[in-house]
Order: C-alpha cells, then sequence, then structure tokens
C-alpha cells in the first residue's frame, strides 16, 4: 500500500508535468510574439494586418498563461479502468496532443463536482490536491464506488477525507479579493453554472453561499463553451459598488477570462457617472417604472405648436408658418418612429418644404428648381425660422432633459401626474446639482428616446463615412492580394488595422451605449429597480441573464422582495428558473442561527437550510452603561480582533458596522487605540491602505453588501435599526451586517439599545 507520503510525491510529479507544459507554452508564445514583433512596420497592408493580427493572440495568450499560475492543479478523477483525469484551471495537452490537464469547465470534469455515491457512472475515485505556489502540500480522496478497492487503499495511505478542502477555504483569513471556488464547487452549484445560456438563470441565496462565486463561474463556463458567441458580443457583469467589482476582479482572469466589462448601475454609461447620495424614498421615486413615462411626457412637451408664429418676407412676398403646416410636420417626423433629434429632420424638412409650397401658391408663375432651392435657404437661414423650429421641435440632450426634469415642481408633475405635490417637491433640486446612482437609468432612457443631438450625429456621419471608405479599402487590399472574401473578410481586416479584434471586445463594449452583449450576470440584483431593469433589458435583446441576490438582503426601497413580481413582467412567466442555495458556507453556526432567527421574526424570506461549520465562541456581545464610553470599548475590541486576525502579509479583515452619524467618531478612536496597541511601522502600513484593501475598515451597512471579513464588530444595531427608512429595509441592513463574519461576530452596544432591540 501506498503511504501518505508517496502519494504526495506521486502526485508532486504530476503536477511538475502540468506546470513544465504551462512553462513550455508561455515560452513559445513569448518567442512567437518577439518574432513576430521583430519584424517591424514593413511590408504590404496585408503583411503588416497579419502581423498585428498575430501579435495580439500572442499576447492575449500569454496574458491567460500567466493568470493561471495560482493552483494550476487541484484535482484528480480515476475510473474503473484505472485511468486518471487531472483537473485544472485550464486544459493543457503535450506535444501530441494527449491531455495533460482537463479544463474544469470541460464537459469530462463535471464527474469532479457532480458525482455522488449514488450516482457515479464509471468514476470511482475524486481526490483534491492542495497546492502551495507549485508545490503539493495535501490531497483528499472521496470513494465514489464503495465497492471499489480503493477504499482500503485510501485508508491505508491516510487520505480518505470528505469536504476538507472546502473547510479549509473557509477558515483561511480574508484578503481584499475575493477567489475562486474552482476546487471547492459543490453539486448544487454546479448544476447552476453549467445550465443553458438561453434560458435565465435566477439564484436565490442567503448570505454566504457562494451565489457570487456561482454567478461568476457561471460567466466563465458560458465564455468557454460559446466562445464563438461570447467572444464577439461580450459578458457584462453588474455589482453594487466599485468596491464590490474591485472585490471580484480577479475572479474571472484566474479562471482565464478577461474579456468582460465589470460596472456599476451607476456607472453604465460610458462617460458619465453618478458623484451624490439619493435619500432612499426619492430613489424609490426615481425608480418607479412610470418614470419613463415621465421622460417621453417631457421630451413630448418640446414637440408642439408654438403660440407666436412668423410671417416671413422672401423675395417681397410674405410667407406664413401656419399652425396646420406645424401639426402636419410634427405628424411626418411621428411616423419616422425615428429617436426625437433624429425625428427632427424630418420635422425640419416637412416645415420647409410646407413654407415654399405657400411662397410658389403666391406666384402667377411655375419657379424653377434653382428658385425654390434659393427660397429654402433663405427660410432655413432666416432668424425667426430658425427660432420657430426649435421653440416647435426642441432638439436636446439628455443631461440637459434631465436636469430640467428636476427644476420645477409643477412641471414635473404635469410630466408625471401620478406623483402628489409632496413628492414632486422631494424631487426638486438646483440646476447644477451632481448626478445620482438614481438618474442613471432616467438618463439612459431619455438618451434612447432623444437619440444623438445634432452636433454629435453630425459627427457620427463623418465617422460612418469614413468607415465606408476604410471598409472599401479593405475590400480592394484583398482582391489585390486574392484574398477574397472567405476566412479572413474585410470587416476582420478593418478591425485588425484598427486594433479591434475579438480580444477588445470588452474594451469597445465599454465605451458604447448602445451596445449589446450576448449575456449580463448581475449580482445583488434585488437592490435594482424597475428603471434599473429597462436600462439592463436593452443591453440585452437575447434576454440571457445570470441573477444573484438575496430578497432577505434588500435595502433599496424600490428593490425586490419577491422574484416573480420582478422577472414575471421582464422575461415573462416560464421563461426564467429559480434556483435556491441553501447551505451558508461563510458564517459558522452560531451567526448563521442568530442572523436567520432575526430575519424570520423581522418577517424576510430566509432560504438558507444550515451552516457547514462550528467556530467555538463564534459569537460575542458587550453592553457599555451610556454613549460616553462606547468608542473607546470598540476600539478595544477591533484592537482584539485586530490582534488575532490581521497579518503582516495583507491577510485578515475586520469591519467594524456602525450607525452612519457615529463612523467618524469610531473611526477617530480606533486609529487612537491602533497607535497605542502596535508598533509604529505597523500603524503605518494599515493607514496607508487604499479605502477599498483596508484590514481594518469603520462603515456604514450599505459599504459591506456584499463582501465578507474574518470578523466585524456591529455597533449599537438598534440605532442602525432605527435611522432606516422603513422596518423592513431596517431588518436588511442588520441582517446583512450580522452575516459578513467568516470567523467572528461581535456586537457592541449601550444598554439603552439593548433594551431597544434585544438581538
Amino acid at each position: 500500500m501506498s503511504s501518505y507520503s508517496s502519494q504526495i510525491q506521486e502526485e508532486q510529479q504530476a503536477v511538475d508535468r502540468s506546470y513544465a507544459r504551462l512553462d513550455e507554452m508561455r515560452a513559445i508564445n513569448r518567442s512567437r510574439l518577439d518574432a513576430v514583433r521583430a519584424t517591424g512596420a514593413h511590408g504590404s497592408p496585408t503583411m503588416r494586418t497579419e502581423r498585428d493580427s498575430f501579435a495580439t493572440m500572442y499576447e492575449d495568450r500569454l496574458t491567460q498563461l500567466r493568470a493561471v499560475e495560482d493552483r494550476l492543479v487541484f484535482g484528480r478523477l480515476d475510473n474503473t479502468a484505472g485511468q486518471r483525469r487531472y483537473i485544472g484551471r485550464i486544459g493543457l495537452s503535450d506535444n501530441d496532443h494527449e491531455p495533460i490537464l482537463t479544463d474544469w469547465r470541460a464537459e469530462a470534469a463535471r464527474p469532479f463536482y457532480e458525482a455522488t455515491p449514488a450516482h457515479h457512472g464509471d468514476i470511482v475515485l475524486r481526490r483534491h490536491i492542495t497546492l502551495r505556489f507549485r508545490e503539493v502540500i495535501g490531497i483528499e480522496d472521496e470513494i465514489l464506488n464503495m465497492n471499489s478497492e480503493r477504499v482500503d487503499q485510501a485508508v491505508s495511505s491516510g487520505t480518505l477525507t470528505g469536504e476538507g478542502a472546502l473547510l479549509a477555504s473557509l477558515k483561511s483569513r480574508r484578503t481584499g479579493k475575493m477567489t475562486d471556488i474552482v476546487a471547492t464547487i459543490q453539486a448544487e452549484q454546479d448544476r447552476i453554472i453549467r445550465s443553458d445560456m438561453k434560458h435565465t438563470v435566477v439564484v436565490q441565496g442567503g448570505p454566504g453561499t457562494g451565489k457570487t462565486a456561482v454567478a461568476l463561474h457561471r460567466a466563465a463556463y458560458l465564455l468557454y463553451t460559446h466562445r464563438r458567441t461570447l467572444g464577439r458580443s461580450g459578458v457584462l457583469i453588474v455589482g453594487p459598488s466599485t468596491a464590490f467589482l474591485r472585490y471580484i476582479d480577479q475572479v474571472l482572469p484566474s479562471l482565464g477570462e478577461t474579456g468582460v466589462v465589470s460596472r456599476t448601475i451607476g456607472d453604465l454609461i460610458p462617460g458619465v457617472s453618478s458623484t451624490a447620495s439619493e435619500e432612499p424614498h426619492v430613489a424609490q421615486l426615481k425608480g418607479d417604472k412610470r418614470m419613463a413615462r415621465a421622460v417621453a411626457n417631457a421630451i413630448a412637451a418640446r414637440e408642439r405648436v408654438p403660440a407666436d408664429l412668423p410671417k416671413v418676407q422672401i423675395n417681397g412676398l410674405t410667407v406664413p408658418m401656419t399652425r396646420v403646416d406645424v401639426e402636419q410636420a410634427i405628424a411626418d417626423a411621428h411616423r419616422t418612429r425615428q429617436p426625437h433629434n433624429k425625428a427632427r429632420e424630418t420635422f425640419v424638412r416637412s416645415m420647409l418644404s410646407a413654407m415654399c409650397a405657400r411662397y410658389e401658391e403666391q406666384l402667377d408663375y411655375t419657379p424653377d428648381a434653382s428658385e425654390m432651392s434659393n427660397v429654402r435657404s433663405m427660410l432655413r437661414m432666416n432668424d425667426k425660422v430658425r427660432r420657430t423650429l426649435n421653440l416647435a421641435w426642441l432638439p436636446m440632450t439628455g443631461m440637459w432633459l434631465i436636469e430640467h426634469l428636476w427644476l420645477d415642481a409643477a412641471r414635473l408633475r404635469s410630466y408625471a401626474p401620478w406623483l402628489d405635490e409632496e413628492q414632486a417637491a422631494m424631487l426638486v433640486r438646483p440646476k447644477g446639482s451632481p448626478l445620482t446612482a438614481s438618474d442613471i437609468p432616467l438618463l439612459d432612457e431619455a438618451l434612447e428616446l432623444l437619440g444623438p443631438d445634432p452636433a454629435s450625429a453630425s459627427r457620427a456621419n463623418a465617422a460612418d463615412a469614413a468607415r465606408a471608405q476604410e471598409l472599401q479599402f479593405a475590400k480592394d487590399t484583398l482582391a489585390q492580394a486574392g484574398i477574397g472574401s472567405g476566412i479572413v473578410t474585410a470587416q476582420m481586416l478593418i478591425d485588425n488595422i484598427n486594433g479591434e479584434d475579438e480580444t477588445l471586445t470588452s474594451q469597445r463594449a465599454a465605451s458604447d451605449r448602445e451596445w449589446t452583449y450576448g449575456h449580463i450576470v448581475v449580482d445583488e440584483a434585488q437592490e435594482l429597480t424597475a428603471m434599473d431593469w429597462r436600462m439592463l433589458m436593452r443591453r440585452c435583446p437575447s434576454r440571457s441573464f445570470t441573477i444573484v441576490g438575496d430578497v432577505a438582503q434588500t435595502a433599496a426601497m424600490g428593490g425586490t422582495r419577491r422574484w416573480k413580481r420582478t422577472m414575471d413582467p421582464l422575461f415573462g412567466e416560464g421563461n426564467w428558473t429559480l434556483d435556491e442555495l441553501t447551505i451558508n458556507y461563510r458564517n459558522p453556526q452560531q451567526v448563521c442561527e442568530l442572523a436567520s432567527r432575526f430575519a424570520q421574526t423581522e418577517g424576510l424570506y430566509i432560504s438558507t437550510v444550515k451552516a457547514v461549520r462550528k467556530v467555538t465562541d463564534s459569537v460575542m456581545r458587550i453592553t457599555v452603561d451610556d454613549e460616553a464610553g462606547l468608542a473607546e470599548r470598540t476600539a478595544a475590541c477591533t484592537m482584539g480582533l485586530a490582534r488575532q486576525f490581521i497579518g503582516r502579509d495583507g491577510t485578515g479583515r475586520v469591519a467594524v458596522i456602525t450607525p452612519d452619524e457615529w463612523i467618524e467618531p469610531t473611526r477617530a478612536a480606533i486609529r487612537k487605540a491602533l497607535h497605542a496597541t502596535f508598533p509604529e511601522d505597523e500603524c503605518a502600513r494599515l493607514e496607508a491602505q487604499s479605502a477599498w484593501d483596508e484590514q481594518i475598515c469603520v462603515c456604514g451597512t450599505a459599504a459591506v453588501k456584499g463582501l465578507e471579513y474574518d470578523a466585524v464588530v456591529v455597533v449599537e444595531p438598534g440605532l442602525i435599526e432605527q435611522n432606516a427608512p422603513s422596518r423592513m429595509v431596517a431588518a436588511s441592513d442588520l441582517y446583512v451586517a450580522m452575516t459578513r463574519p467568516t470567523q467572528r461576530l461581535l456586537i457592541v452596544r449601550t444598554q439603552a439599545d439593548e433594551d431597544r432591540m434585544g438581538i
């Protein structure tokens, strides 16, 4: 029988072989890239295009090969025929095309995640391999066929175990980045990851169930499986905050995928960002789906018959602009069904034609074309005519429209008659106010209905003409080279010349508001309002979505409390599926049970069934007499947690969650305690950390959505609840706060706060 150490050595040889092949492939691609770059910028356009195309291909392959260095190999499957298949981050083959490593997304790797003793097919054993850098430091076996001789072998060698790899990953200290779960994906998660791209998938899961990881691994799986489709259309990931997007930004690269766009709702429009916060009730009003009608009404109000219509003198004749002509021109423009600014071209043409007809009907002869062309030019250049045409059909930008939407309560109510006076007054703000996240979907609606403003439209027309010339040049070049229109098309040639091939899809998509994606992943989706969803739906006509969230954590007053109520109107009944993740991998049992009891008492929907591990003293409570000593006691407790969980190597995270008005005083107290507890060099290191990567952070409940920490201190929970805009939001906020830790939850409060709320 093989000993544990000999099993380690055996696996080390297999791992060394995979890494050797990885190094070889890196060297080959590096050499090829250097050779291509060494050719310089000489040769025909076709030769230069071919060189650039190969250079881009080698650069992207090198990026992918570098990203999979960590934990390249993590599993092995043995079948009844004695064959072994190693599972890893990417697929690797030797020079004879014999497989060395199987990509975790390949169909052949599915049993690594889904095989069970009851349903194992020809798989006998599943082995988890743990690496530290390139060294094998642990192996754990799961016997799937209990009648196999491998049972005794695993027992004898000491490799037989259960969920050791998963539990080890849960016990490790947190960092400022989310790590992938590719080595520990559970069966219920894997089934969701591999589900059909054509069907919208909604994943409901409580805190710590791995729903974010499932969504990201599903994105990687779909990019692998549908490379041809998604390589050209792209994948969009929508998260709740920039801090959250930074937290997850290494997951997909570590899985070999870099071509995705990550955005929040607030920065989804290129070149526009929201910088101001919104009062919750105002955000709820702006998120109402009826606001789309308000935007449309605001645009329609600028398509009207002006009260004062001019009469213009042309060649001694009085040419009137009549109400009938304006109404007809407006009707002509509406029939085009084009956006407002584009339809204005039809309106202007129709008006000028009508006025030319008014001129011509006063003549006793038939004018020639040159005379009528001259008349049309004089009408177009007349100040009165131009001013009246603008009054009748005002050209607008989306930013201008949204800013003016909030300037006057009475006018706003004319666009949105369902608002009462108090609600309209809440929405009014001064001219020049910065945009909020709630403004962005309304701005997107305005841009959709308005189309490009005239200035940008003229630039776009010029760009279209230039692209047409480029395309013709490309066709001529291919024809001269005798390539024709086979594998290399004229458009591919243009894309390569401009550096815009498939590998840059994400960059092109991120800069184009009208880009439509092949798939969209939405995290913390319960926070999205109806207007948020409208903005996302127009970006994915195929309706291919992965939507993850937890309705118990809904903090937005216009968010989702029941998936069916939101999803049916968007996708249609039967066109989406709801999958629930029920196992809490993040929180210790004590934390999970405390948070679940609280949430159920408050009427929140809880889908989590159980936590997978116990941690001694994972919930602790400290009560002080009054507020005077609360900040200092909080700081002292935080230092105790820092000594236990914060590492000098950058690992370990502690969050202190307080009522918003106490953030700065608490932060000051912790800073003082830090200098009294740690050496100055350690204090300097901690204080120099970026806000999004702090090992000790002080914040409100909104800032921790979607994140996790080794330890969490919740300060004065009753006051957090009291400050929330509604009872349900208060419950969700506290539920989020209590479910962030992987090791320890500490509640620090005054006696009055404990009397007010007894969690």
